[in-house]
């Protein structure tokens, strides 16, 4: 099947670079989103997302002329749906933004056209949400027009080499929706193309990451035992991950982003009584927010449930992950939240974005004004802007006297000489080892 035009709609950290990369492949591309700050950022030359290389890519494909900017569809061969699927408060997944998007595509749709649905979703979305909408406009799923699922599987901060080199997942309601689908990614996908069914295809994704969600878990468990026995967890990590079939992940103060923290919902509100497993990963890594500041009241030597009125602290680092921008589902502003609920005042300083706009974070723009007044450094994130800090230059810019590292970044014996005591996440203290009874002497 050839392709002269598509739309692709959402204009956020896949829909952008997906579209960006069609255009610049010699597709004529309409990118559609409804936020008006996105369609006035992108129609004066800026960005409203940071991933390295983006803005050259957006730019040539906009320069091309193959890239328009806009906030409703236009007839085209093919659609793709590229918008954020978060999950309600009960964590039963949001499909609003998908259906609104469908509903969208009606009035344009046309016989031999392909749909291709690329947010993640539950199982049996694109079947059972997706195509009944579509079908408002008078024409078959699977007769009329194809239908088809693609999961995106790439790493912000390499999405723009990962997008082209991963291998892709295509799957189609029938087989000629699937092979409509390959032909349409194979304009630019180097990597492997795996066709199979829709269902399978939004399964494949939701599976790759509750994997990764459920491992996590294991190894936040395996932190908070290393502190009651008082040992040191990177240390054990290490050790253990020597074992030739093992591999160990690693602990942190939660798991965020839109994917890990999010898929494995979308498992258990389809069958909940198939995933206790996965349920209770949940909860563990949901969990890690209220640990962290379990460890800062045991900084400043507060009993477990104490109010922490008034306390000076610096959050140094909001993303999700390290080295990107990216604030969706951050266990690092759920850390800044518990925290200020608890009474602290506490300043932020994100380096990849230093203005987010979070309600109940007081964020600055620099890490100078975040430690200026602190009583204590908080390590959040693993940038490695942030890891790399001289902890005497810090020593110089703060009265901060105790840190607390989340994500094993800060070397204990460089900071002690530096004058911080420095608590870290999975590692016992020494006091505590020898007072524990479950810790046989040596």
């Amino acid at each position: 099947m050839k392709f002269e035009k598509i739309c692709v709609i959402g204009l956020g950290y896949i829909g952008l670079p997906t579209a960006s990369t069609f255009a610049t492949h010699g597709l004529q591309v309409v990118g559609v989103d409804i936020n008006p700050h996105v369609l006035h950022t992108l129609r004066s030359g800026g960005l409203h997302i940071h991933e390295p290389g983006l803005r050259t890519l957006v730019q040539a494909a906009i320069g091309s002329g193959n890239l328009k900017i806009s906030e409703t569809p236009e007839t085209a061969d093919a659609f793709i749906i590229a918008v954020p699927t978060p999950f309600y408060d009960d964590k039963r997944a949001d499909l609003r933004a998908v259906q609104s998007a469908a509903e969208q595509i009606v009035a344009c749709l046309q016989p031999g056209n392909l749909v291709v649905l690329e947010s993640t979703s539950p199982p049996l979305t694109t079947v059972n949400v997706v195509a009944p909408i579509l079908e408002r406009s008078g024409l078959k799923a699977g007769i009329d027009f194809h239908l088809a699922y693609t999961p995106e599987r790439v790493l912000p901060g390499q999405i723009l080499r990962e997008l082209i080199e991963n291998a892709r997942v295509i799957g189609g309601i029938d087989a000629a929706s699937t092979q409509a689908g390959r032909d349409l990614y194979a304009t630019f996908v180097r990597g492997e193309i795996v066709m199979t069914d829709a269902t399978t295809a939004e399964m494949v994704k939701l599976m790759e990451n509750t994997y990764r969600d459920v491992n996590i878990a294991i190894a936040n468990e395996f932190s908070h035992l290393a502190e009651r026995f008082g040992i040191d967890v990177w240390e054990a990590i290490a050790i253990a991950n020597r074992h030739p079939r093992v591999n160990i992940l690693r602990p942190g103060p939660g798991v965020g982003g839109h994917c890990i923290s999010v898929d494995p919902w979308f498992l258990v509100e389809a069958a909940p009584d198939l995933t206790p497993l996965i349920h209770t990963a949940r909860q563990v890594n949901d969990r890690q927010p209220v640990h962290v500041t379990g460890m800062v009241r045991e900084a400043f030597g507060l009993e477990k449930d104490a109010a922490l009125q008034g306390r000076r602290i610096a959050a140094l680092g909001l993303a999700y992950k390290p080295d990107v921008d990216d604030l969706r589902e951050s266990p690092a502003v759920e850390v800044v939240h518990l925290l200020s609920r608890a009474g602290a005042q506490v300043v932020a300083y994100e380096p990849f974005k230093p203005q987010p706009e979070l309600p109940g974070v007081h964020a600055v723009s620099s890490l100078e004004e975040a430690v200026q007044d602190a009583e204590l450094l908080l390590l959040l994130v693993g940038h490695q802007v942030l890891r790399q800090q001289d902890p005497y230059l810090l020593a110089q810019a703060t009265p901060a006297r105790l840190a607390v590292d989340t994500v094993n970044g800060w070397s204990t014996q460089d900071w002690s000489k530096a004058g911080f005591q420095l608590f870290r996440l999975g590692v016992g203290r020494a006091e505590r080892r020898w007072n524990t009874s479950t810790t046989v002497s040596r």
